[in-house]
């Protein structure tokens, strides 16, 4: 993972906690038996809750693919082993681009 990738992330998070949206909400990174990593990031009392997002996906083969799309007040995402920034780095895009609206 790409570490700014990683920092931006961690900050993004950080800055939604407020005592009380991280005892309900947050981020769920967990494994998936594909292989492969399954992401959900709770938008609930974000500015991202009512932002609209295209789902993208690729499908090149076993070890190159990913999906993201936004499911009610959730973005969800999965992909390949070696995909996971790849997620993160579009969640990243739509979030900045969402701040500069």
């Amino acid at each position: 993972m790409n570490d700014a990738d990683f920092v931006w992330i961690q900050e993004w998070y950080q800055t939604q906690c407020d005592g009380d949206w991280e005892h309900a909400h947050g981020i769920i990174i967990e494994t998936v038996d594909n292989p492969g990593w399954y992401v959900t990031i709770d938008l609930t009392e974000t500015y991202l809750e009512d932002a609209n997002f295209d789902k993208i996906e690729e499908d090149k083969n076993d070890l190159d693919w990913f999906f993201c799309l936004k499911k009610d007040s959730k973005f969800e995402a999965s992909c390949a082993p070696c995909k996971l920034n790849t997620v993160f780095k579009i969640f990243r895009k739509w979030a900045e681009n969402c701040m500069e609206e």
